[in-house]
């Protein structure tokens, strides 16, 4: 049994606000909610029109408060930005009000551009602090030690779930030495999707966190009733993805009938590869691709994204594939 997941970045279509975003997110969260997904993530982006997650354990509380049993979480929390106290704080907070589940998972990478990281720090500091900064919050997260001088409040004893997040081997290797869950962004960067994996089961070490490796994939998956209307609605994302990478962010495009014409092959070449882990089609063949992934890497979780300009599709693609991965869990019970 494989459990899926949400990850999203609350994205801004074209044409629309970030309140309608925001409200998007709130409803994709609750109809993820009875569609058996285990957990709903949001992403911290700055300075991108195209994302509304910036705030992002603001949002985590808003999409918890509107759902009742899904786990909520930060996919991640890019922890740079960031004194190790505040968050704790901040997700101390929400796992009081919301006890058993919030996930917290964290990232190394600053989730923009320098000139914004640095607007965000005061300082740019160029010392890798982050295994440091990572144990830090955790031991805010957990029981005080006698005689404390810090005490998180809310945050002490909340033992919130810590995960690290990669897209390269480091986490894969912090993760395993302290014996955290570990998630990949295979969604946008799968080049060490085959080796973190294994090199984050072969060196695990159990702590008092986890006894036994948890590894998360996340794969993006583009469903509709037809191959063809699938293609189509993947290319907001494809031009989200080529404007990201040429410097030009921007809301989330509206999806086009000729990609190539608009962008030309060698854009094509790079998105097709960076994109690569992702499930594209009607059911069956959606179904049949998420079958392979998970056969060929064998995930002990799988998280779904799929930035989709209209939402309605966005909601049918989810509904899809929570579909699928339904049905393979009961074939391989």
């Amino acid at each position: 049994m494989i459990p899926y997941s949400v990850l999203d970045l609350s994205p801004v279509p074209e044409g629309h606000t970030v309140r309608e975003a925001l409200a998007n997110t709130k409803d994709l969260a609750q109809h993820a909610e009875s569609w058996g997904y285990k957990r709903y993530w949001l992403a911290e982006h700055h300075n991108m029109r195209g994302i509304a997650s910036a705030a992002t354990s603001v949002l985590i509380g808003h999409v918890a408060g509107a759902t009742s049993t899904i786990r909520v979480g930060s996919g991640g929390i890019m922890l740079p930005n960031h004194a190790p106290l505040v968050i704790a704080e901040q997700f101390g907070t929400l796992a009081e009000l919301y006890p058993d589940r919030i996930d917290l998972g964290l990232g190394r990478a600053p989730g923009t551009d320098m000139l914004t990281a640095r607007a965000l720090r005061r300082n740019m500091d160029q010392t890798d602090t982050f295994p440091q900064d990572v144990m830090e919050l955790i031991g805010y997260l957990g029981d005080p030690l006698e005689g404390a001088k810090i005490r998180a409040v809310p945050g002490m004893g909340t033992k919130v779930p810590v995960w690290i997040l990669g897209s390269s081997l480091y986490g894969a290797e912090m993760a395993a030495f302290y014996g955290l869950p570990y998630a990949f962004a295979s969604h946008f960067a799968p080049a060490e999707l085959s080796n973190a994996s294994k090199i984050y089961r072969r060196k695990f070490q159990p702590s008092k966190y986890l006894d036994k490796p948890h590894f998360m994939m996340a794969i993006n998956v583009f469903a509709a009733a037809t191959d063809g209307e699938c293609a189509y609605l993947r290319t907001s994302m494809q031009q989200a993805f080529i404007n990201l990478r040429t410097g030009r962010p921007g809301p989330l495009p509206a999806p086009v009938a000729d990609l190539e014409a608009l962008v030309g092959p060698v854009a094509i070449e790079m998105v097709e590869d960076a994109l690569r882990i992702s499930a594209v089609g009607a059911p069956e063949t959606v179904k049949s691709k998420l079958a392979e992934l998970t056969s060929i890497y064998q995930p002990d979780e799988v998280i779904i994204t799929g930035q989709i300009h209209d939402h309605v599709s966005r909601l049918n693609s989810f509904r899809i594939a929570a579909h699928a991965m339904k049905e393979l869990n009961a074939e391989t019970v």
